[in-house]
């Protein structure tokens, strides 16, 4: 029994040995041989080398990085290369791979350095687990995809893969440019142009039945609104079809996240705009109606200053929040984000003192519109110059000058100095017309010559309220006269002035010895006597000054 015994393990002893001095098998010994520069040695460079040769379409050297062993050899070079083509749609539709997660050491995962897990994609039900297998090949260690893995890329093709396969021809499969392969090029041509026929089509359709329900209202605030939105309404259509038609494309993840950015970006864009054709068509309304409704023009220039104002306010809000949204996608843009918030303090004194200068004038602004002390239309005085205020923003004033020039005047000057405000609370002025004319001038004749104008010439700059003429002062010479008219506004009070002006001038060269003159005295020599006792003469006239 025992020399039975020792026979049989002298056999196994000698095919072991026969086994041992044949050559082992080749990893996919059906595959061309691999380039030298194919890395192989850890998961990591795997993982990376794969989606790196997938993805530019390289899917004969991509094929090299699964374990084929279970096909056979004549099939490997046709099979590997597409299924290394249905594992790169599968992995990019399905599964984000973390290269940073996967081992970097040729050993692998010391828990289990037989494989190393990528991660898991859903399919009937049960979690696929793709893994990458450590094999041993002329001696040296390699990472594949592990056979069990590749036996099921079939599978979960058919669950993820693109459905356009069936019936497409194979050049549209064949090989990629940036990343994509023809058949994805004119998917995207049509995606784009679909969704731009589609996006045009539902604004038509959306702006008319809003219009049709606008209509069954009396105000007309909400057909505005409606018309206001042919334009930012198409965005989001656009958006929305773009975003849905590409995630059926099975773009790269890289891409499709672009697409999606792209999507998010524009519906970011779409209401920034709708806000601010809201904003416009609001303050329109607003004043349309206040206009046609209040007799009051100082509150209809006060509400149209407030709500340009504050339209200036939302409005770069509205600039504000949008930027910060759009930039807020971008890691690099939410990590300093992060990094300013931490250090929110010290950042808010440095901002606070560099720009305290643009906040005192946004706050001027601001307060410029509640307080008012100059609106859109009045008509003030500032640094000698008189004009009509044009435009009010968050900075500056805009006055039109009366000859037509603008001035641009900083925002905080009409806090910090004084200046006049004609029509602050009535655009009613009085105007004065000053004249100097003789002693001898009768005013009441001026009197009554100055309502003799006002009655006809200046009847139509005249409003009827005030009309005097006095004696403003007597000087050594002559007399100053001021003739005291009223207008419904400063453009009136300035031409009723000078036409009053004209005619009381044509009026006194008529009286010209009511004109002032000069006069001039002389004093006459007194006649001369002698002093019978004296050689002296004697002045015997009377005293006093003779006039001439």
């Amino acid at each position: 029994m025992m020399h039975t015994d020792g026979r049989a393990w002298m056999a196994l002893l000698v095919m072991g040995l026969v086994l041992g001095a044949l050559p082992s098998q080749a990893l996919n010994s059906g595959l061309p041989p691999p380039s030298a520069a194919m890395d192989r040695q850890t998961p990591h460079a795997t993982a990376q080398g794969f989606l790196s040769a997938a993805h530019r379409g390289d899917y004969a050297s991509a094929a090299h990085y699964l374990d084929l062993d279970f096909i056979p050899k004549a099939q490997q070079p046709e099979r590997g290369a597409q299924l290394a083509r249905r594992l790169k749609f599968v992995l990019d539709r399905k599964l984000s791979i973390d290269l940073s997660a996967l081992s970097k050491a040729p050993e692998g995962d010391p828990a289990d350095p037989r494989f190393d897990l990528v991660g898991t994609i859903p399919l009937d039900g049960a979690n696929v687990s793709v893994r990458l297998q450590r094999v041993t090949q002329d001696g040296a260690l390699l990472w594949v995809f592990s056979e069990s893995t590749v036996r099921l890329v079939d599978p979960l093709f058919e669950a993820y893969g693109p459905r356009v396969a069936e019936w497409l021809p194979p050049f549209f499969f064949s090989g990629t440019v940036l990343g994509l392969e023809p058949w994805q090029w004119l998917g995207l041509l049509v995606v784009l142009l679909a969704s731009v026929g589609l996006s045009l089509l539902l604004e038509k359709v959306s702006l008319a039945f809003g219009l049709r329900l606008a209509r069954w209202t009396s105000i007309e605030l909400d057909d505005q609104l409606v018309v206001a939105g042919k334009g930012p309404l198409r965005l989001p259509f656009f958006a929305v079809l773009l975003a849905v038609g590409t995630s059926f494309l099975l773009l790269p993840r890289p891409t499709q996240t672009v697409f999606n950015r792209v999507s998010y970006s524009l519906i970011i864009v779409a209401v920034a705009w709708f806000i601010l054709r809201f904003l416009r068509v609001f303050a329109d309304f607003i004043q349309n109606r206040v206009n046609s409704e209040s007799r009051d023009p100082a509150r209809a220039r006060s509400l149209r200053t407030q709500f340009a104002v504050l339209r200036a306010v939302f409005e770069a809000a509205t600039y504000v929040v949008a930027a910060a949204l759009l930039l807020m996608q971008f890691e690099v843009v939410r990590n300093v984000g992060v990094s300013l918030l931490a250090s929110a303090g010290i950042a808010g004194i440095v901002i606070g003192l560099a720009a305290q200068k643009s906040i005192a004038t946004l706050l001027a602004g601001i307060q410029l519109s509640i307080t008012q002390p100059v609106r859109i239309g009045d008509q003030v005085v500032v640094e000698t110059e008189f004009g009509t205020v044009e435009e009010i923003t968050l900075t500056y004033v805009v006055l039109r000058v009366w000859d037509q020039r603008r001035m641009v005047i900083p925002i905080t000057y009409f806090l910090d100095k004084p200046f006049q405000n004609w029509s602050k609370v009535s655009p009613e002025l009085l105007g004065a017309v000053t004249l100097q004319v003789d002693y001898s001038t009768d005013v009441d004749a001026l009197r009554g010559e100055l309502k003799r104008i006002l009655d006809n010439e200046a009847k139509a700059l005249w409003d009827g309220r005030v009309q005097t003429v006095v004696v403003l002062e007597a000087q050594d010479r002559t007399l100053t006269i001021r003739a005291l008219v009223s207008a419904a506004n400063p453009d009136r009070l300035f031409e009723l002035r000078a036409l009053v002006r004209e005619k009381l001038v044509i009026f006194l060269r008529a009286h010209p010895q009511w004109l002032p003159f000069t006069r001039t005295e002389s004093r006459q020599a007194p006649p001369v006597q002698v002093d019978p006792q004296s050689d002296a003469p004697q002045d015997a006239s009377p005293p006093g000054p003779r006039a001439s």
